[in-house]
Order: structure tokens, then C-alpha cells, then sequence
């Protein structure tokens, strides 16, 4: 009797580690880091003039 008491102590213990075990939560994984930032600068504003300028030239010459 003594050693099927045993059993059944050593089974809930089990069932009862299983369930512990499988219940706790990992943490996610850490989120990748930003892209970075692309600053907006002259060189923008400098080929927008360009390209205007070239606009105006290549109307110029298509109305000669």
C-alpha cells in the first residue's frame, strides 16, 4: 500500500511540475532597431533647382 501511495504521489508531482513548467511565458524577442534616419538637406532643394532649370531649357529649345 505504502508503495502505491508513492505512485500516485510521485504521478501528481509530475503532472503538476509538467503543468508549471509549460505555463511559463517567455519573453519576446527584442524588437530590431530603427532604420536610420535620412536627413532632408541643401542637395535636395539643389537638384530640385536643376532639374527646373533643365525643364526650362528643354522647353526652350523644343519651341525654337
Amino acid at each position: 500500500m505504502i508503495i502505491q501511495n508513492k505512485r500516485k504521489f510521485a504521478s501528481i508531482l509530475f503532472v503538476l511540475i509538467s503543468f508549471v513548467c509549460a505555463a511559463q511565458d517567455t519573453p519576446p524577442p527584442p524588437l530590431p532597431p530603427p532604420p536610420p534616419g535620412l536627413s532632408v538637406d541643401g542637395a535636395v532643394l539643389l537638384v530640385l533647382a536643376l532639374g527646373v532649370l533643365y525643364g526650362i531649357k528643354k522647353r526652350l529649345e523644343h519651341i525654337k
